[in-house]
């Protein structure tokens, strides 16, 4: 069985990146529809090796007879869209934060909660945070096994999290740093070229940043309400790959070989940790990887059962486009899909 697949806002970085991972990962699609707004109209995209996809526009675009939905259009586009994508029948997986918190919405990472896709009650999934993603495929499994109290996170984003004129934004201004050339900050608050910015989406009244408060409320949504988190989010100067810094106390007796143990045969982990130069993952190996890597395993002797690591991942395909397709994917192995056909 084929499907009909529509992605919205095919342009842009991880629209882009969605069509690729549809490609290699051998989706079954029997029609693929790229969508963007109105100004992109006519201009074509590359789907796979050998295909070319025309762009249509989103606003007057029919989703009837459509099965499913990839929008990572901006969190405005995806208000108005994604609830009519719905009501046409087209199951949407919407990688934007408008639908995130919503209770009538799943938050899904296929290795951590895929049984709420069950619970489905608007046609609309939520893709989680970037950040929270690879945070969570790590931590489900000690969770399981050692059950976590407590995180302190502190993170390392790249500049495409802000999307290409983020990326854009970092090539230009490296080239003018180098040349001692002005340089004013157009997507960041600050330069971002060679500098380090604490500061991701908008201040909150209690003093952190909004890409903070998502990371504690959407890891307590996926993974455990009773989980505690604080989280210190920076935006670096990395093409591609966030880390993090990762701290977490648990109500069991924990080693750092046990947890090892644990990650290793974790769906979706890949431990690189040898304790040697260059024994460990950093954002640019991780570029177009799949997987999210640990490393720096060691205990936390600062709490009763602590454990501390150093978390990798491209924040491009795990953070946002393959956790989309997973997302499908894990529809389609449930049967979910063709429930909603019949």
């Amino acid at each position: 069985m084929g499907y009909r697949v529509a992605v919205v806002g095919a342009t842009g970085a991880v629209g882009r990146e969605m069509l690729k991972t549809l490609a290699e990962r051998n989706f079954p699609v029997k029609e693929v529809a790229a969508l963007a707004s109105g100004r992109s109209t006519g201009s074509e995209i590359s789907f796979g090796d050998k295909t070319v996809l025309k762009v249509q526009n989103l606003d007057t675009f029919d989703f009837t007879g459509w099965d499913i939905g990839l929008f990572s259009p901006g969190a405005a586009v995806s208000a108005i869209h994604a609830p009519r994508a719905a009501e046409a029948g087209c199951i949407v997986i919407d990688n934007t934060s408008h639908f995130r918190m919503e209770h009538d919405v799943p938050l899904v990472v296929p290795e951590v909660n895929p049984q709420a896709l069950t619970r489905i009650r608007r046609g609309i999934i939520a893709n989680p945070n970037c950040s929270t993603i690879q945070m969570v495929v790590a931590l489900k499994p000690l969770h399981d096994r050692f059950r976590i109290k407590r995180v302190v996170v502190s993170t390392y984003q790249s500049v495409s999290g802000a999307g290409k004129e983020g990326m854009d934004e970092l090539l230009l201004q490296s080239r003018r740093s180098l040349v001692h050339d002005q340089i004013i900050p157009q997507q960041f608050t600050k330069q971002i070229a060679f500098n380090c910015i604490p500061h991701i989406d908008k201040f909150m009244d209690d003093g952190s940043t909004k890409e903070e408060w998502k990371m504690v409320v959407e890891t307590r949504k996926i993974l455990d309400p009773d989980i505690k988190v604080i989280a210190t989010c920076v935006r670096v100067p990395v093409f591609i790959g966030h880390a993090e810094s990762i701290n977490v106390e648990f109500e069991l007796p924990v080693t750092a070989s046990a947890a090892r143990d644990v990650l290793r045969s974790a769906p979706g982990v890949a431990v690189m940790d040898t304790r040697e130069d260059g024994g460990y993952m950093t954002p640019l190996e991780c570029a177009g990887e799949d997987a999210t890597f640990v490393s720096r395993l060691r205990k936390d002797p600062t709490v009763e059962h602590g454990l501390a690591f150093w978390c990798v991942s491209d924040n491009l395909r795990k953070g946002a486009a393959l956790n989309a397709i997973q997302i499908a994917e894990t529809l389609v192995a449930q049967g979910l899909l063709a429930r909603k056909a019949a």
